[in-house]
């Protein structure tokens, strides 16, 4: 998912192509069994209405755009990412061009603490920001995974989520930051291997990805080898991506007899 790709889809079958988007106000019945076909069907969903109080992303959002505004020597005392901390790096597998710059943080409420402290000249500031962010999405993710196991059928419904309520979860929170580009949309294909893009393409080797971004367009996902689509931004949805290991789980369940 995320970058310019010489097999973009022509405007007339984009059109064919309706990204899901599953409203969480809608009935849990009905909001579970749309998890599951967007599941199969993408491996990839937009979720609107999601909760996240606006007031606990914006925070998050000033604290990040703070971060990333401070001089490259300040940026370097929360370096380098290993694999927390602060990172700035060519990325891809594809020999993608362009840099993108990350400040990757544990969950964990003490290490969040004590990173902070290399983050912010407010490190309670940040970390308070972070903090609340980490509790709200988490609490969507576990709400995405009960719902998913609803709809699988599965009769412990929290088999999915206690992997990432437990205390000594691995989960992430990871901020990208994309230096601006002057892209040429209409470029052709044949220069596409020119065009600096901040992410290489990849899958995420995670249970779930819950990625929102900022009014800026660039993410794609491919839905078959080699064919990307352009996913539109949109600052009041949570995108929701598939990791690898989620869909080993869940392959493992539906081979299984429910009893």
């Amino acid at each position: 998912m995320v970058v310019a790709s010489p097999k973009l889809l022509s405007s007339e079958k984009l059109r064919d192509v309706e990204l899901p988007i599953i409203d969480f106000s809608a009935e849990r019945s009905v909001v579970s069994k749309l998890i599951v076909k967007a599941c199969e069907d993408y491996g990839f969903f937009k979720v609107i209405n999601h909760g996240v109080p606006e007031d606990i992303i914006a925070n998050m959002e000033h604290e990040g755009l703070s971060f990333f505004a401070l001089p490259d020597s300040e940026k370097q005392r929360a370096g380098p990412a290993n694999p927390l901390g602060y990172g700035c790096k060519n990325i891809g597998l594809h020999g993608d061009k362009g840099e993108v710059e990350y400040l990757t943080l544990h969950t964990n409420p003490l290490s969040l603490a004590e990173r902070s402290r290399t983050v912010s000249n407010d490190p309670s500031k940040f970390s308070s920001a972070a903090s609340g962010y980490i509790e709200a999405v988490r609490g969507l993710a576990c709400e995405i995974l009960d719902l998913m196991a609803e709809g699988l059928l599965v009769p412990d419904t929290s088999v999915f989520s206690r992997l990432i309520r437990d205390v000594d979860s691995d989960s992430i929170l990871r901020l990208n930051h994309y230096p601006p580009l002057q892209l040429d949309w209409d470029t052709s294909p044949s220069s596409y291997d020119r065009i600096k893009v901040g992410f290489g393409e990849h899958s995420d080797p995670q249970i779930l990805t819950l990625l929102r971004s900022n009014d800026v367009s660039g993410l794609q996902i491919s839905i078959e080898d080699g064919v990307w689509i352009p996913v539109p931004p949109d600052p009041t949805a949570f995108c929701a991506n598939v990791g690898d290991m989620l869909q080993g789980i869940t392959a493992k369940f539906s081979m299984q007899p429910l009893m």
